[in-house]
């Protein structure tokens, strides 16, 4: 079980809000599946800084074949500031827990 102060904690730090009962059971099982990983054995497995450390990464042409688009990529945006993408969405504060209705 997720505390609430624990669901608190985790609203500000994702700006996500977690007060319904499908939100607090979807991070359960998010949890109960990041546990599984606890039983891995990883014992003289070296860290790595990529998977794919061992190949040579080829870079690409930076060539641009469009441009003039603002006012389209802007049209896909759920909620935009002057010019500019609002991301997350939902990046907005959260009211205080003590302000706050829990279930």
């Amino acid at each position: 079980k997720v505390s609430v102060e624990v669901l608190d904690h985790l609203e500000h730090l994702a700006l996500v809000d977690f007060r319904d009962s499908e939100g607090v059971e979807r991070l359960q099982k998010a949890i109960q599946f990041a546990d599984q990983l606890h039983e891995v054995n990883t014992d003289g497995v070296e860290p790595m800084d990529s998977v794919l450390e061992d190949r040579c990464l080829y870079l690409r042409e930076d060539d641009v074949t469009e441009g003039n688009c603002t006012k389209e990529l802007l049209e896909n945006a759920r909620e935009k500031v002057e010019e500019y993408f609002v991301a997350p969405p939902g990046n907005i504060p959260l009211p205080k827990l003590e302000e706050r209705e829990t279930f």
